[in-house]
């Protein structure tokens, strides 16, 4: 049974849809995936009005809980620029037009996959965050073209974690050959991202139920945590 925060997602479905028929490659690259327009205040309409103690709540009873929901959200943004400037950046972003002046601080080699504590540790700077980076997102989106997102890719480094999560990519990642290595599409990349939000919204959401928090969001069920096989146990 579908519950309201398993619900399918029916925006996602028609820009999936969208992607298996036809679309000529002067198109705007934003007509795949028009689910980014709303991502930001999904996330956010999750965890506003969140006390310091909720966001801070974590537990080594079960995997999906060692991240806090203030690391899960510090994570969500910081992952936007690593795969877009850090990973992306010499395509995309030639001569550093990308706007963003606190990338060391977005992707700090001091903290785990998360931006620095020290600097983004309030709510409303995460937020604020994460905001710019999904704003980062929709621009390449926009700015880029069909044809730009499924004629460049970058070589990916793919853990064994990969092996399930390639099942979520119907096109766009390809092994190269050689062990551990895969080429990622520009629009497999912005898929993973997408992904990779909506799997971490899950998280955030079953850290709320294991404080018998409400979870507000309708999530939609699209996805890593969608996938069979896919730890979706609750506290």
């Amino acid at each position: 049974m579908i519950t309201k925060s398993q619900v399918v997602d029916p925006e996602y479905k028609r820009s999936h849809d969208m992607a298996n028929q036809p679309i000529s490659d002067d198109a705007p690259g934003a007509i795949l995936f028009p689910e980014y327009d709303t991502l930001y205040e999904l996330i956010a309409s999750e965890v506003r009005g969140l006390t310091d103690e909720q966001l801070d709540f974590s537990s080594d009873q079960w995997g999906w809980a060692e991240w806090s929901i203030r690391i899960q959200l510090s994570h969500m943004s910081s992952l936007i620029y690593r795969w877009l400037i850090s990973r992306w950046g010499h395509t995309l972003f030639p001569n550093d037009e990308h706007r963003i002046d606190d990338v060391g601080d977005l992707n700090h080699p001091d903290f785990d996959r998360r931006m620095n504590d020290n600097k983004y540790h309030d709510l409303p700077i995460i937020l604020e965050k994460l905001e710019q980076g999904i704003d980062l997102a929709r621009r390449v989106l926009a700015d880029r073209t069909v044809g730009f997102l499924r004629s460049h890719f970058y070589v990916q480094d793919q853990g064994p974690h990969w092996d399930l999560m390639l099942k979520a990519h119907p096109t766009g990642i390809t092994p190269t050959g050689e062990p551990g290595k895969g080429d990622m599409l520009l629009e497999a990349t912005m898929r993973h991202i997408y992904f990779e939000e909506i799997t971490h919204l899950f998280n955030i959401q079953r850290l709320k139920r294991a404080q018998s928090l409400p979870t507000p969001a309708d999530l939609p069920r699209v996805g890593y945590w969608a996938l069979e096989g896919w730890d979706v146990s609750e506290a």
